[in-house]
Protein backbone atom coordinates (compact mmCIF):
# COMPACT_ATOMS: atom_id res chain seq x y z
CA UNK A 1 0.00 0.00 0.00
CA UNK A 2 0.91 3.57 -0.38
CA UNK A 3 2.66 5.33 2.82
CA UNK A 4 0.09 7.20 4.95
CA UNK A 5 0.36 10.12 7.13
CA UNK A 6 -1.68 11.09 10.30
CA UNK A 7 -1.39 14.89 11.24
CA UNK A 8 -2.35 15.59 14.67
CA UNK A 9 -3.30 19.07 16.15
CA UNK A 10 -4.92 20.65 18.82
CA UNK A 11 -7.61 23.35 19.44
CA UNK A 12 -8.61 25.54 22.58
CA UNK A 13 -5.52 25.26 24.48
CA UNK A 14 -1.82 23.69 24.99
CA UNK A 15 -1.28 20.43 27.41
CA UNK A 16 -4.17 18.66 26.55
CA UNK A 17 -2.55 15.32 25.37
CA UNK A 18 -1.69 15.51 21.77
CA UNK A 19 1.41 13.70 22.68
CA UNK A 20 -0.04 11.13 24.17
CA UNK A 21 -3.02 10.90 21.62
CA UNK A 22 -0.21 10.34 18.78
CA UNK A 23 1.59 7.85 20.79
CA UNK A 24 -1.61 6.18 21.55
CA UNK A 25 -2.77 5.93 18.08
CA UNK A 26 1.15 4.90 17.11
CA UNK A 27 0.30 1.62 19.77
CA UNK A 28 -2.81 0.52 18.43
CA UNK A 29 -1.53 1.00 14.99
CA UNK A 30 1.35 -1.18 16.06
CA UNK A 31 -0.99 -3.34 17.74
CA UNK A 32 -3.04 -4.08 14.59
CA UNK A 33 0.64 -5.69 12.96
CA UNK A 34 0.79 -1.99 10.75
CA UNK A 35 4.62 -0.87 10.64
CA UNK A 36 4.22 2.82 12.23
CA UNK A 37 6.22 5.99 13.64
CA UNK A 38 5.69 9.44 15.27
CA UNK A 39 7.21 12.54 14.85
CA UNK A 40 6.69 16.07 16.23
CA UNK A 41 6.86 19.18 14.90
CA UNK A 42 8.07 22.32 17.68
CA UNK A 43 7.10 26.02 16.43
CA UNK A 44 10.12 27.21 17.85
CA UNK A 45 12.41 29.38 16.44
CA UNK A 46 15.20 27.37 18.59
CA UNK A 47 17.02 25.04 16.31
CA UNK A 48 16.54 21.75 18.58
CA UNK A 49 15.01 22.09 22.69
CA UNK A 50 19.00 21.41 23.56
CA UNK A 51 18.83 25.50 24.80
CA UNK A 52 15.24 25.52 26.32
CA UNK A 53 14.74 25.81 29.97
CA UNK A 54 13.22 22.51 31.43
CA UNK A 55 11.03 24.98 33.84
CA UNK A 56 9.32 26.50 30.57
CA UNK A 57 9.93 23.79 27.97
CA UNK A 58 9.95 20.52 30.18
CA UNK A 59 12.40 17.62 29.74
CA UNK A 60 15.09 18.05 26.81
CA UNK A 61 14.61 14.37 25.73
CA UNK A 62 17.76 12.67 23.77
CA UNK A 63 17.68 10.10 20.70
CA UNK A 64 20.47 7.51 20.54
CA UNK A 65 21.96 9.65 17.82
CA UNK A 66 22.52 12.38 19.57
CA UNK A 67 19.22 14.78 18.80
CA UNK A 68 17.89 16.99 21.61
CA UNK A 69 14.14 16.52 21.55
CA UNK A 70 10.46 17.99 23.05
CA UNK A 71 9.56 14.91 25.63
CA UNK A 72 6.71 13.86 23.32
CA UNK A 73 9.53 12.21 21.42
CA UNK A 74 9.98 10.17 24.62
CA UNK A 75 6.89 9.11 25.04
CA UNK A 76 6.51 7.75 21.24
CA UNK A 77 9.44 5.74 22.46
CA UNK A 78 8.06 4.51 25.34
CA UNK A 79 4.23 3.69 23.69
CA UNK A 80 6.00 1.99 20.60
CA UNK A 81 9.05 0.24 22.82
CA UNK A 82 11.19 1.54 19.30
CA UNK A 83 13.89 3.93 19.02
CA UNK A 84 13.14 6.65 16.83
CA UNK A 85 15.76 9.00 15.46
CA UNK A 86 16.67 12.73 14.90
CA UNK A 87 14.50 12.40 11.75
CA UNK A 88 11.38 12.24 13.39
CA UNK A 89 12.16 15.55 14.90
CA UNK A 90 11.96 19.09 13.65
CA UNK A 91 11.72 22.82 14.31
CA UNK A 92 10.72 25.90 12.82
CA UNK A 93 14.16 27.28 13.51
CA UNK A 94 15.52 23.70 11.48
CA UNK A 95 13.55 23.80 8.64
CA UNK A 96 14.84 27.50 8.20
CA UNK A 97 18.15 26.36 9.29
CA UNK A 98 18.15 23.60 6.26
CA UNK A 99 16.60 25.80 3.40
CA UNK A 100 18.80 28.87 3.92
CA UNK A 101 22.20 26.64 3.85
CA UNK A 102 20.43 25.13 0.76
CA UNK A 103 19.71 28.95 -0.16
CA UNK A 104 23.60 29.62 0.34
CA UNK A 105 24.85 26.60 -1.62
CA UNK A 106 22.79 26.91 -4.74
CA UNK A 107 20.63 24.13 -4.25
CA UNK A 108 17.44 25.91 -5.14
CA UNK A 109 19.11 26.85 -9.26
CA UNK A 110 18.94 30.44 -8.92
CA UNK A 111 15.53 30.83 -7.83
CA UNK A 112 13.87 33.71 -5.41
CA UNK A 113 13.16 31.54 -2.23
CA UNK A 114 10.04 31.97 -0.65
CA UNK A 115 8.36 31.03 2.52
CA UNK A 116 5.50 29.64 0.59
CA UNK A 117 6.08 27.11 -1.12
CA UNK A 118 9.72 26.39 -0.11
CA UNK A 119 9.48 26.27 3.46
CA UNK A 120 6.05 23.78 3.50
CA UNK A 121 7.81 22.18 0.77
CA UNK A 122 11.09 21.41 3.31
CA UNK A 123 8.78 20.08 6.25
CA UNK A 124 6.96 17.70 3.72
CA UNK A 125 10.35 16.90 2.53
CA UNK A 126 11.60 16.16 5.98
CA UNK A 127 7.68 14.62 6.86
CA UNK A 128 8.36 11.60 3.90
CA UNK A 129 12.04 10.72 4.64
CA UNK A 130 11.09 10.21 8.29
CA UNK A 131 8.51 7.54 6.56
CA UNK A 132 11.17 6.32 4.19
CA UNK A 133 14.20 5.66 7.05
CA UNK A 134 11.69 3.66 9.24
CA UNK A 135 10.02 2.31 6.24
CA UNK A 136 6.71 3.05 7.97
CA UNK A 137 3.52 1.80 6.91
CA UNK A 138 2.31 4.96 8.45
CA UNK A 139 3.66 8.39 9.83
CA UNK A 140 2.14 10.44 12.33
CA UNK A 141 2.73 14.08 13.12
CA UNK A 142 2.23 16.10 15.82
CA UNK A 143 1.70 20.01 15.04
CA UNK A 144 3.03 21.41 18.47
CA UNK A 145 1.25 24.44 20.20
CA UNK A 146 -2.81 24.97 18.75
CA UNK A 147 -4.24 25.25 15.62
CA UNK A 148 -4.17 29.42 14.85
CA UNK A 149 -1.30 30.31 16.39
CA UNK A 150 0.65 32.25 13.67
CA UNK A 151 4.02 30.28 13.80
CA UNK A 152 1.82 26.96 12.96
CA UNK A 153 0.64 28.09 9.48
CA UNK A 154 3.37 27.16 7.44
CA UNK A 155 3.24 23.69 8.67
CA UNK A 156 -0.28 23.30 8.20
CA UNK A 157 -0.11 24.74 4.82
CA UNK A 158 2.52 21.37 4.71
CA UNK A 159 -0.57 19.62 5.72
CA UNK A 160 -2.88 21.17 3.57
CA UNK A 161 -0.19 20.08 0.53
CA UNK A 162 0.05 16.86 1.46
CA UNK A 163 -3.89 16.36 1.68
CA UNK A 164 -4.54 18.09 -1.90
CA UNK A 165 -1.82 15.81 -3.87
CA UNK A 166 -2.65 12.43 -2.03
CA UNK A 167 -6.24 12.86 -0.64
CA UNK A 168 -6.66 9.41 -0.05
CA UNK A 169 -3.22 9.01 1.64
CA UNK A 170 -4.03 11.55 4.59
CA UNK A 171 -5.80 12.17 7.75
CA UNK A 172 -6.30 14.74 9.85
CA UNK A 173 -7.17 14.33 13.72
CA UNK A 174 -7.90 17.47 16.20
CA UNK A 175 -7.35 17.29 20.22
CA UNK A 176 -9.37 19.31 21.61
CA UNK A 177 -10.55 20.73 24.60
CA UNK A 178 -14.33 20.60 25.88
CA UNK A 179 -14.61 22.22 29.55
CA UNK A 180 -17.27 21.37 31.67
CA UNK A 181 -17.81 25.15 33.64
CA UNK A 182 -19.02 25.03 37.49
CA UNK A 183 -20.99 27.91 37.39
CA UNK A 184 -22.81 25.96 34.35
CA UNK A 185 -22.59 21.89 34.38
CA UNK A 186 -22.78 21.61 31.15
CA UNK A 187 -20.17 20.46 28.74
CA UNK A 188 -19.45 23.06 25.91
CA UNK A 189 -18.55 22.17 22.81
CA UNK A 190 -18.34 25.65 20.89
CA UNK A 191 -14.73 26.10 21.60
CA UNK A 192 -14.20 22.69 19.06
CA UNK A 193 -16.52 24.31 17.09
CA UNK A 194 -13.99 27.68 16.59
CA UNK A 195 -11.20 25.26 16.53
CA UNK A 196 -12.51 23.24 13.74
CA UNK A 197 -13.03 26.31 12.10
CA UNK A 198 -9.99 27.44 12.89
CA UNK A 199 -8.49 24.40 11.00
CA UNK A 200 -10.85 25.15 7.72
CA UNK A 201 -9.49 28.55 7.21
CA UNK A 202 -6.10 27.07 6.82
CA UNK A 203 -7.95 25.02 3.82
CA UNK A 204 -8.08 21.86 6.23
CA UNK A 205 -11.18 19.94 7.37
CA UNK A 206 -10.74 17.65 10.22
CA UNK A 207 -11.47 14.00 9.95
CA UNK A 208 -11.56 12.97 13.19
CA UNK A 209 -12.16 14.82 16.35
CA UNK A 210 -10.87 13.53 19.63
CA UNK A 211 -12.29 15.41 22.19
CA UNK A 212 -10.90 15.96 25.74
CA UNK A 213 -12.72 16.55 28.60
CA UNK A 214 -13.30 15.63 32.56
CA UNK A 215 -15.76 13.28 31.36
CA UNK A 216 -16.79 11.07 28.72
CA UNK A 217 -18.54 12.75 25.91
CA UNK A 218 -22.19 11.92 26.07
CA UNK A 219 -24.30 11.28 22.44
CA UNK A 220 -25.64 14.69 22.67
CA UNK A 221 -22.57 16.21 22.44
CA UNK A 222 -21.27 14.12 19.83
CA UNK A 223 -23.74 14.98 17.50
CA UNK A 224 -23.14 18.38 18.02
CA UNK A 225 -20.41 18.54 17.03
CA UNK A 226 -20.64 16.10 14.38
CA UNK A 227 -23.47 18.53 12.84
CA UNK A 228 -20.84 21.66 13.06
CA UNK A 229 -18.41 20.62 12.36
CA UNK A 230 -19.02 18.06 9.16
CA UNK A 231 -17.94 14.87 10.28
CA UNK A 232 -19.85 11.51 11.00
CA UNK A 233 -20.44 10.80 14.94
CA UNK A 234 -18.44 8.16 14.65
CA UNK A 235 -15.83 10.16 14.13
CA UNK A 236 -15.98 12.10 17.24
CA UNK A 237 -13.95 9.57 20.04
CA UNK A 238 -14.25 10.37 24.00
CA UNK A 239 -11.35 11.14 25.66
CA UNK A 240 -12.36 11.72 29.40
CA UNK A 241 -9.31 12.04 31.98
CA UNK A 242 -7.84 9.01 33.16
CA UNK A 243 -5.75 7.72 36.03
CA UNK A 244 -2.87 6.74 34.09
CA UNK A 245 -1.57 7.53 30.41
CA UNK A 246 -0.98 4.62 29.98
CA UNK A 247 -4.85 3.55 29.83
CA UNK A 248 -5.00 6.35 26.98
CA UNK A 249 -4.53 3.54 24.03
CA UNK A 250 -6.73 1.13 25.89
CA UNK A 251 -9.97 4.23 26.01
CA UNK A 252 -9.26 4.76 22.57
CA UNK A 253 -9.00 1.42 21.20
CA UNK A 254 -12.46 1.28 22.25
CA UNK A 255 -13.98 3.77 21.12
CA UNK A 256 -12.82 2.50 17.43
CA UNK A 257 -10.34 4.99 16.60
CA UNK A 258 -8.07 2.47 15.05
CA UNK A 259 -11.04 0.90 12.65
CA UNK A 260 -11.97 4.63 11.98
CA UNK A 261 -8.26 5.35 10.73
CA UNK A 262 -7.89 2.37 8.68
CA UNK A 263 -11.39 2.45 7.15
CA UNK A 264 -10.87 6.56 5.99
CA UNK A 265 -7.34 5.49 5.17
CA UNK A 266 -8.87 2.01 2.99
CA UNK A 267 -6.36 0.11 4.99
CA UNK A 268 -7.27 -3.95 5.80
CA UNK A 269 -6.65 -4.41 9.58
CA UNK A 270 -4.15 -7.36 9.73
CA UNK A 271 -5.44 -10.85 11.08
CA UNK A 272 -4.19 -12.95 13.85
CA UNK A 273 -2.59 -9.70 15.97
CA UNK A 274 -2.16 -9.93 19.88
CA UNK A 275 -3.57 -6.40 19.91
CA UNK A 276 -3.26 -4.54 23.00
CA UNK A 277 -3.06 -7.84 25.36
CA UNK A 278 -0.19 -7.39 26.93
CA UNK A 279 -0.41 -3.77 27.42
CA UNK A 280 -3.99 -3.93 28.68
CA UNK A 281 -2.49 -6.79 31.23
CA UNK A 282 0.51 -4.54 31.96
CA UNK A 283 -1.90 -1.71 32.99
CA UNK A 284 -3.94 -4.35 35.24
CA UNK A 285 -1.23 -5.02 36.59
CA UNK A 286 -0.07 -1.61 37.91
CA UNK A 287 -3.41 -0.75 39.50
CA UNK A 288 -3.23 -4.41 41.25
CA UNK A 289 -0.22 -3.01 43.05
CA UNK A 290 -0.90 -2.01 46.49
CA UNK A 291 2.39 -2.06 48.43
CA UNK A 292 4.01 1.61 48.12
CA UNK A 293 7.24 2.34 48.00
CA UNK A 294 8.40 5.97 48.71
CA UNK A 295 10.65 7.70 46.26
CA UNK A 296 12.22 11.04 46.64
CA UNK A 297 12.96 12.79 43.77
CA UNK A 298 15.44 15.61 44.77
CA UNK A 299 16.11 18.62 42.37
CA UNK A 300 15.34 22.34 40.77
CA UNK A 301 13.55 22.10 38.14
CA UNK A 302 10.56 21.28 39.48
CA UNK A 303 9.22 24.83 41.11
CA UNK A 304 7.68 27.75 38.93
CA UNK A 305 5.78 30.36 40.95
CA UNK A 306 3.26 28.43 43.55
CA UNK A 307 3.12 24.77 41.04
CA UNK A 308 5.21 21.91 40.77
CA UNK A 309 6.53 21.11 37.30
CA UNK A 310 7.08 17.49 36.98
CA UNK A 311 7.52 17.60 33.15
CA UNK A 312 11.31 18.95 33.47
CA UNK A 313 12.06 15.00 34.87
CA UNK A 314 8.96 13.19 33.26
CA UNK A 315 11.23 10.35 31.73
CA UNK A 316 12.83 9.76 35.06
CA UNK A 317 9.17 9.55 36.51
CA UNK A 318 7.77 7.07 33.95
CA UNK A 319 10.69 5.11 34.47
CA UNK A 320 9.92 4.75 37.87
CA UNK A 321 6.80 3.99 37.42
CA UNK A 322 7.70 1.18 35.17
CA UNK A 323 9.85 -0.23 37.70
CA UNK A 324 7.55 0.11 40.34
CA UNK A 325 4.60 -1.77 38.44
CA UNK A 326 6.89 -4.45 36.94
CA UNK A 327 8.20 -5.10 40.59
CA UNK A 328 4.59 -5.45 42.03
CA UNK A 329 4.23 -2.36 43.83
CA UNK A 330 3.05 1.24 43.87
CA UNK A 331 5.40 4.33 43.43
CA UNK A 332 4.67 7.42 45.73
CA UNK A 333 6.99 10.33 44.48
CA UNK A 334 7.35 13.24 46.50
CA UNK A 335 9.39 16.45 45.09
CA UNK A 336 12.43 17.53 46.92
CA UNK A 337 14.18 20.71 46.31
CA UNK A 338 17.64 21.15 46.87
CA UNK A 339 17.67 24.27 47.79
CA UNK A 340 16.13 24.28 51.15
CA UNK A 341 19.08 21.84 52.46
CA UNK A 342 21.66 24.65 51.48
CA UNK A 343 19.57 26.85 54.27
CA UNK A 344 18.37 24.12 56.62
CA UNK A 345 20.93 21.38 57.38
CA UNK A 346 18.64 19.50 59.67
CA UNK A 347 15.70 19.30 56.70
CA UNK A 348 18.35 16.69 55.07
CA UNK A 349 17.17 13.91 57.64
CA UNK A 350 13.50 13.39 56.26
CA UNK A 351 15.44 11.14 53.62
CA UNK A 352 15.01 8.85 56.28
CA UNK A 353 11.00 8.51 55.66
CA UNK A 354 12.23 7.63 52.12
CA UNK A 355 12.77 4.26 50.53
CA UNK A 356 15.10 5.68 48.40
CA UNK A 357 16.23 8.65 46.40
CA UNK A 358 16.58 9.62 43.30
CA UNK A 359 19.09 13.26 42.39
CA UNK A 360 18.28 13.37 38.82
CA UNK A 361 20.27 15.41 35.80
CA UNK A 362 20.74 19.29 35.76
CA UNK A 363 23.17 22.60 35.36
CA UNK A 364 24.85 24.95 37.34
CA UNK A 365 25.84 25.75 40.88
CA UNK A 366 22.40 25.98 42.21
CA UNK A 367 21.16 24.07 44.56
CA UNK A 368 24.26 21.30 43.90
CA UNK A 369 25.25 21.72 47.52
CA UNK A 370 21.99 21.29 48.55
CA UNK A 371 21.86 18.14 46.49
CA UNK A 372 25.60 17.14 48.02
CA UNK A 373 24.11 16.84 51.55
CA UNK A 374 21.49 14.53 50.62
CA UNK A 375 24.27 12.41 48.72
CA UNK A 376 26.04 12.04 52.27
CA UNK A 377 23.03 11.61 54.18
CA UNK A 378 21.70 8.57 51.66
CA UNK A 379 25.25 7.22 51.82
CA UNK A 380 26.08 7.24 55.36
CA UNK A 381 22.31 6.58 56.53
CA UNK A 382 22.27 3.42 53.94
CA UNK A 383 19.36 4.91 51.81
CA UNK A 384 19.07 3.72 48.42
CA UNK A 385 20.54 5.59 46.29
CA UNK A 386 20.41 6.68 41.97
CA UNK A 387 22.38 9.65 40.97
CA UNK A 388 21.93 10.69 37.17
CA UNK A 389 23.86 12.48 35.13
CA UNK A 390 24.76 15.57 37.18
CA UNK A 391 23.75 13.32 40.33
CA UNK A 392 26.67 11.26 39.71
CA UNK A 393 29.26 13.90 39.66
CA UNK A 394 28.02 15.28 42.93
CA UNK A 395 28.25 11.79 44.19
CA UNK A 396 31.90 11.62 43.32
CA UNK A 397 32.21 15.04 44.78
CA UNK A 398 30.49 14.21 48.30
CA UNK A 399 33.22 11.37 48.47
CA UNK A 400 35.84 12.81 47.47
CA UNK A 401 35.39 15.92 50.11
CA UNK A 402 33.78 13.16 52.91
CA UNK A 403 35.47 9.88 52.46
CA UNK A 404 39.19 11.05 50.42
CA UNK A 405 39.51 14.18 52.52
CA UNK A 406 39.72 16.50 49.47
CA UNK A 407 38.28 19.18 51.37
CA UNK A 408 36.88 21.61 48.70
CA UNK A 409 36.74 19.29 46.10
CA UNK A 410 34.06 20.06 43.54
CA UNK A 411 32.90 20.27 39.74
CA UNK A 412 34.82 23.22 37.44
CA UNK A 413 31.26 23.63 36.07
CA UNK A 414 30.60 24.73 39.82
CA UNK A 415 33.63 26.46 41.25
CA UNK A 416 36.08 26.82 38.19
CA UNK A 417 39.18 27.72 41.11
CA UNK A 418 38.67 24.58 43.19
CA UNK A 419 42.10 22.61 44.10
CA UNK A 420 40.54 19.22 43.70
CA UNK A 421 38.72 19.41 40.24
CA UNK A 422 37.31 15.93 40.73
CA UNK A 423 34.73 16.70 37.93
CA UNK A 424 36.19 18.26 35.02
CA UNK A 425 34.77 19.44 31.67
CA UNK A 426 36.37 17.35 28.53
CA UNK A 427 39.38 19.07 25.83
CA UNK A 428 36.49 18.62 23.27
CA UNK A 429 34.23 20.63 25.52
CA UNK A 430 36.90 23.93 26.52
CA UNK A 431 37.08 24.70 22.74
CA UNK A 432 33.11 25.17 22.31
CA UNK A 433 32.58 27.00 25.14
CA UNK A 434 35.63 29.49 24.03
CA UNK A 435 33.63 29.73 20.89
CA UNK A 436 30.68 30.14 22.96
CA UNK A 437 28.90 27.50 20.20
CA UNK A 438 26.45 25.92 23.17
CA UNK A 439 24.07 24.51 20.79
CA UNK A 440 23.98 20.38 20.04
CA UNK A 441 27.79 20.46 20.84
CA UNK A 442 27.48 18.52 24.82
CA UNK A 443 28.53 14.84 24.61
CA UNK A 444 25.17 13.22 23.11
CA UNK A 445 23.38 10.43 22.33
CA UNK A 446 24.41 6.29 22.67
CA UNK A 447 28.03 5.62 23.97
CA UNK A 448 28.95 1.98 25.18
CA UNK A 449 29.86 1.43 28.65
CA UNK A 450 31.92 -1.86 29.78
CA UNK A 451 30.83 -3.06 33.44
CA UNK A 452 32.65 -4.58 35.92
CA UNK A 453 31.86 -8.11 37.14
CA UNK A 454 30.92 -8.64 40.60
CA UNK A 455 29.23 -5.53 40.76
CA UNK A 456 25.56 -4.02 41.01
CA UNK A 457 24.81 -2.46 37.75
CA UNK A 458 26.35 -5.75 35.99
CA UNK A 459 23.83 -7.95 38.16
CA UNK A 460 21.78 -5.67 37.01
CA UNK A 461 22.23 -5.25 33.58
CA UNK A 462 22.92 -9.23 33.50
CA UNK A 463 25.60 -8.41 30.18
CA UNK A 464 29.11 -6.68 30.26
CA UNK A 465 28.77 -4.60 27.60
CA UNK A 466 25.66 -1.51 27.50
CA UNK A 467 24.62 1.30 25.43
CA UNK A 468 23.75 4.02 27.35
CA UNK A 469 22.41 7.69 26.78
CA UNK A 470 24.05 11.05 27.24
CA UNK A 471 23.81 14.93 27.38
CA UNK A 472 26.71 16.59 29.59
CA UNK A 473 29.70 18.43 29.20
CA UNK A 474 31.57 17.54 32.16
CA UNK A 475 33.58 14.07 33.09
CA UNK A 476 34.90 12.44 36.39
CA UNK A 477 38.47 13.63 36.10
CA UNK A 478 40.63 10.27 35.55
CA UNK A 479 43.64 12.40 37.74
CA UNK A 480 41.65 11.70 40.87
CA UNK A 481 40.41 8.15 39.68
CA UNK A 482 43.46 6.43 41.57
CA UNK A 483 42.94 8.03 44.70
CA UNK A 484 38.95 7.43 44.66
CA UNK A 485 39.13 3.56 44.12
CA UNK A 486 42.05 3.16 46.54
CA UNK A 487 39.34 4.99 49.01
CA UNK A 488 36.28 2.23 48.34
CA UNK A 489 35.21 3.88 45.19
CA UNK A 490 34.45 1.41 43.16
CA UNK A 491 34.30 2.53 39.03
CA UNK A 492 31.68 -0.12 38.06
CA UNK A 493 31.64 0.80 34.07
CA UNK A 494 34.31 3.00 31.87
CA UNK A 495 33.54 4.03 27.87
CA UNK A 496 35.94 1.84 26.55
CA UNK A 497 36.75 3.87 23.28
CA UNK A 498 37.63 7.35 25.69
CA UNK A 499 38.45 5.80 29.09
CA UNK A 500 35.75 7.96 30.69
CA UNK A 501 34.15 6.85 34.00
CA UNK A 502 30.37 5.90 33.32
CA UNK A 503 29.43 4.31 36.46
CA UNK A 504 30.34 4.74 40.15
CA UNK A 505 29.26 2.26 43.21
CA UNK A 506 30.05 1.93 47.12
CA UNK A 507 30.38 -1.77 48.26
CA UNK A 508 28.59 -2.56 51.80
CA UNK A 509 25.49 -0.12 50.99
CA UNK A 510 22.35 -1.66 49.51
CA UNK A 511 22.37 0.45 46.59
CA UNK A 512 24.28 3.25 45.86
CA UNK A 513 24.78 3.87 42.35
CA UNK A 514 25.69 6.47 40.46
CA UNK A 515 25.94 6.56 36.29
CA UNK A 516 26.99 9.32 33.95
CA UNK A 517 24.28 8.86 31.74
CA UNK A 518 20.39 8.88 31.34
CA UNK A 519 18.95 5.56 32.01
CA UNK A 520 15.36 6.79 32.20
CA UNK A 521 15.82 7.88 28.12
CA UNK A 522 15.80 3.75 27.71
CA UNK A 523 12.95 2.79 29.65
CA UNK A 524 9.87 1.08 28.16
CA UNK A 525 6.10 0.66 28.94
CA UNK A 526 6.19 -3.48 29.10
CA UNK A 527 9.97 -3.57 29.75
CA UNK A 528 11.24 -1.28 31.92
CA UNK A 529 15.20 -0.36 32.52
CA UNK A 530 17.22 -3.48 34.43
CA UNK A 531 19.01 -0.14 36.50
CA UNK A 532 15.73 1.32 37.90
CA UNK A 533 14.67 -1.99 38.86
CA UNK A 534 16.91 -3.24 40.91
CA UNK A 535 16.97 0.69 42.53
CA UNK A 536 13.06 -0.19 42.90
CA UNK A 537 13.85 -4.33 44.38
CA UNK A 538 16.49 -2.66 47.01
CA UNK A 539 14.38 0.28 48.12
CA UNK A 540 11.25 -2.74 48.45
CA UNK A 541 13.59 -4.56 50.76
Amino acid sequence: MSRKYIFVTGGVMSGIGKGITTASILRILKAKGHRATAMKIDPYVNVDAGTMNPVEHGEVFVTDDGAECDQDIGNYERFSEESITEKNYMTTGKVYQTVINKERNLKYGGKCVEVVPHIPNEVISRIKKAGETTNSDFVLIEIGGTIGEYQNLLFLEAARMMHLKNPNDVLVVLVSYLPVPKTIGEMKTKPTQSASRLLNEAGIRPDIIVGRSSSPIDEVRKKKISTFCNIDTKDVISAPDTDSIYDVPLLLNKEKIGERILKKLNVREKRNQKGLYDWEKFVQRSKKAKKKIKIALVGKYFETGDFVLTDSYISVIEAIKHACWKMGCKEEISWLSSEKYEKDNKLVKELSLYDGVVIPGGFGARGAEGKIKAIKYCREKKVPFLGLCFGMQLAVIEYARNVCGLNGASSLEINEKTKYPVISIMKSQKEVLKKQNYGGTMRLGAYSCQLKNNTVSRKAYKKSLISERHRHRFEVNNDFRKLLEENGLVIAGTNPQLDLVEIVEIKKHPFFVGVQFHPEFKSKVLTGHPLFIEFIRKAVK
